[in-house]
């Protein structure tokens, strides 16, 4: 009997063996150059939103120097990323029941921070060294004023293979911060990571290429969203962790889905399209949202205010964002 219950146990479809306890339904908030006024967080709060993503930053001048400059005392730069700006913003969102992820970036300029890798490995210890006291500023902040979820990294995919170096760094962010832990993994990372162990959730950058030309179709769509899934039931199965998108998001362009990560900048000679966006909303809403491992998602991005900048990631104001209120309210 008992050998038995162990096998009925082994064979049950992965999404019977882990349930995610919540699920985030976030967007990553835009720190804004002067505080708030008061009404925009009940604007979010109206599409069934219930999370938000901060994001303050350090900076990394090249991606082979270790050097890491922040500054969370600063007051001079946008009242939204200042730690006063996101402190009031914390205490703004909490009233009308949004929770809140602290995720910390690093800019590099000329680059992003996948590229970030060291030539020697005294450089790595240095490098691994300042980052460690960069995240665990930000770690105390996040411990100061009770943030729930924290994001130790984000998109590092060059020293994210450096397991050891990394389980260091986990290990001395949870002497100071007593909430929840993920890593951004980025979508072409998360496979390779192996200290899922160590944190509270799988985290992934989702901008999964899902279509292979302009235009495409719901079910085409959904049909890569099928493809990529069993990639991540392999790592729910194998470190039984439930899966946050730290990060998915679709401009409106007619090339939205073809490769996801590039920026609006990038754009500019392509087709607007509200259509194409949303359908890329609806698609991930009606896969990868349903599985019993999703915790949550956060869509970037979500402006205080909207602007008229475009082609844009956000869904504000366009068919996406009925898309998003629609299965946010639902659930």
């Amino acid at each position: 009997m008992i050998l038995f219950l162990f096998m009925a146990w082994w064979f049950l479809p992965e999404e019977q063996l882990l349930i995610a306890s919540e699920k985030w339904k976030g967007v990553c908030w835009v720190g804004s150059r002067a505080p708030l006024e008061g009404g925009e967080l009940r604007a979010l709060k109206a599409t069934g939103a219930d999370a938000i993503s901060q994001t303050p930053f350090g900076w990394q001048n090249e991606i082979n120097n270790p050097e890491i400059r922040w500054d969370l005392t600063n007051e001079k730069k946008w009242w939204g990323e200042s730690a006063y700006g996101m402190q009031a913003t914390l205490d703004s969102a909490q009233h009308l029941g949004i929770t809140n992820m602290l995720k910390p970036h690093l800019w590099v300029k000329g680059s992003w921070p996948g590229e970030i890798e060291m030539q020697n490995e005294a450089d790595w210890k240095l490098w691994f060294e300042n980052y460690t006291a960069f995240i665990i500023d930000h770690a105390k902040f996040a411990e100061k004023l009770k943030f729930p979820l924290l994001c130790i990294g984000t998109e590092l995919e060059k020293t994210s293979q450096r397991d050891d170096d990394w389980r260091k760094v986990i290990a001395e962010i949870r002497k100071v911060y007593s909430g929840k832990l993920v890593y951004a993994a980025n979508f072409t990372e998360f496979e390779k990571v192996t200290f899922w162990d160590e944190l509270d959730y799988i985290g992934i950058q989702a901008y999964f290429p899902l279509a292979k030309n302009h235009n495409p179709e719901l079910e085409e769509l959904k049909s890569s969203w099928e493809s990529h899934l069993p990639k991540i039931d392999k790592a729910v199965r194998k470190y039984k962790k439930p899966v946050i998108f730290t990060e998915i998001g679709y401009c409106n362009t007619v090339d939205a889905a073809v490769e996801p990560w590039v920026w609006p900048n990038e754009r500019k000679e392509i087709l607007f399209s509200e259509e194409v966006q949303a359908l890329c909303y609806k698609a991930f809403f009606q896969t990868a949202w349903t599985k019993s491992w999703m915790a949550g998602v956060f869509f970037w991005k979500w402006y205080p205010t909207r602007h008229d900048r475009e082609p844009d990631f956000t869904p504000q104001g366009k068919e996406a964002e009925k898309v998003m209120a629609h299965y946010f309210s639902a659930d």
